[in-house]
């Protein structure tokens, strides 16, 4: 061992030392073998839309939001209604009685209605994940706000239905979806509701984050899922369904064992699709030049998650899908005193920086849908999240990096052998496709310096990059020069030949 030790070190000091040049004055270089397909993406980048007052109608930072949104044209796009909101996302918030019934679209529908008309013509995923609480047994009545844009967030109580068979619950969801789908719906009374819409939904999703929500066990979930499921196919046939929704998949396996086996779900339950959830989050203590370390190590860690649930998928339901629907970075500072101080201006780069290093790893994994998180934050309601700007109401580097990876890699594409070589090659993150579009290479910048990279055979080639320069506006055109690109601290950039 000894003897291995010095042979090792030794080679180092050459490898080091040769040609006269310090390896860590070498610049990064990429290596693309253009005749080598590593994998070919079955991916889709998207995003999730939450609902939150401003997107209300009428309101500018919503009107620009679903403005962006129609001009990403971005498919599968996540419609989440949820928890601290309950009069913007549950329809029925009292109990039905003998004498009437509770149900009240009034505050839900403009909503939705601009959801998805800014999403016309793409597929969706609907998930109007808070249930009415009084569907669950609690100690004490749940109540709600008079003011719907006042937060709350103890308005879900209970773990065990007040109907153990889910039938109640299940009939509450189809019909929801009925309202939507089927131009209405008929009652616990037998009276009619119509709303007029005839709206199509690919895909609903089955509750949310069911680890924390109402603290699901996998056995829970999976008996409520196939209740909701159920039902939902009753009214709207041709909707795929999306399951588990998990916020923390790293801690507990036993739901993807569970929920993944089809010997625990009732005859014909479809298994179309699972998701899952993954938000870096630093320390208080840290700050920017900490962040670009600890970012991008812990979303190595979920890495690590995915391939681990991915053998699990694979040996219990390999036709399944995945979903990775929410994918960003909350701050310590979030929904605290001080939070309507944004971070600095480098972070939404970072955060940037991040999509685009998980979009390359994921697709290489081969998931199928890789969703940021989310269109709207603000101070008070996750601040560090968004994709828009609050203070100018325009679409921050976040969504610009989005666009970016949308407009150039699609579901298809081919994924060549690529390498970074040389001193600092861990700075940069880069993957070649073969595309509809021709030769393209992805590159992301984690580090807080600008870096020189060497292309291969960069004649020709143009290139567009999302940084501290474009800022809030969309990708600006560089010109790759000398066989290099420069590349500022955190910047998305796609090259082209």
């Amino acid at each position: 061992m000894r003897l291995r030790y010095r042979i090792v070190f030794s080679i180092g000091i050459i490898s080091a030392t040769c040609g006269g040049m310090s390896a860590q004055e070498k610049q990064p270089a990429v290596a693309i073998h253009w005749d080598q397909v590593e994998t070919v993406s079955r991916s889709t980048p998207t995003l999730q839309v939450v609902v939150n007052p401003p997107l209300r109608p009428g309101q500018p930072l919503g009107i620009a939001a679903y403005k962006a949104v129609k001009a990403l044209g971005a498919d599968y796009v996540r419609y989440v209604p949820w928890l601290p909101y309950p009069r913007l996302g549950v329809a029925e918030l009292e109990p039905p009685t003998p004498a009437k019934t509770s149900w009240d679209f009034s505050l839900i529908d403009p909503m939705t209605k601009d959801f998805l008309d800014a999403t016309a013509g793409h597929s969706t995923v609907m998930n109007f994940s808070t249930s009415p609480n009084w569907l669950y047994k609690t100690d004490k009545p749940s109540t709600y706000p008079a003011d719907p844009d006042k937060v709350t967030w103890d308005y879900t109580q209970g773990t065990e239905l007040r109907d153990p068979s889910g039938k109640e619950l299940g009939d509450y969801y189809a019909r929801l979806v009925s309202w939507y789908v089927n131009g209405g719906f008929t009652d616990e009374n037998g009276v009619r509701h119509e709303s007029g819409y005839h709206y199509s939904f690919p895909y609903w999703e089955v509750l949310n984050e069911v680890d924390f929500e109402h603290k699901m066990t996998p056995q829970q979930y999976t008996e409520r899922y196939d209740a909701i499921v159920s039902a939902i196919h009753r009214v709207s046939p041709t909707t795929k369904f999306v399951g588990m929704a998990l916020a923390a998949p790293s801690d507990q396996p036993e739901y993807f064992e569970y929920f993944l086996n089809p010997r625990n779900h009732q005859p014909g339950i479809p298994l179309d699709m699972i998701s899952y959830h993954f938000y870096a989050s630093p320390t208080p203590d840290q700050k920017l030049d900490d962040w670009q370390y600890t970012f991008f190590d812990q979303a190595a860690g979920f890495l690590n998650t995915v391939r681990f649930v991915e053998g699990i998928r694979k040996r219990l339901s390999p036709e399944t899908k995945t979903d990775t629907d929410e994918l960003g970075v909350i701050l310590p500072t979030d929904n605290k005193p001080g939070d309507d101080v944004a971070p600095p201006a480098a972070y939404w780069n970072l955060a940037g920086s991040l999509y685009a290093y998980l979009f390359i790893e994921l697709s290489k994994l081969g998931i199928d849908v890789i969703g940021e998180s989310q269109l709207i934050g603000y101070p008070t309601q996750f601040p560090s999240v968004s994709m828009m700007n609050w203070t100018n109401n325009k679409p921050n580097a976040r969504f610009w990096a989005l666009k970016l990876i949308k407009d150039n890699f699609h579901a298809g594409d081919q994924l060549m052998v690529t390498r970074v070589e040389g001193a600092a090659s861990g700075a940069i993150v880069a993957q070649a496709f073969v595309t509809p579009g021709g030769h393209k290479l992805l590159l992301a910048n984690k580090r807080n310096r600008a870096i020189d990279l060497t292309l291969p055979d960069s004649a020709g080639t143009t290139a567009v990059t999302v940084d501290l320069e474009s800022g809030d506006s969309p990708a600006r055109r560089i010109q790759p020069a000398d066989g290099r690109i420069h590349m500022e601290p955190f910047a998305v950039t796609v090259v082209s030949w």
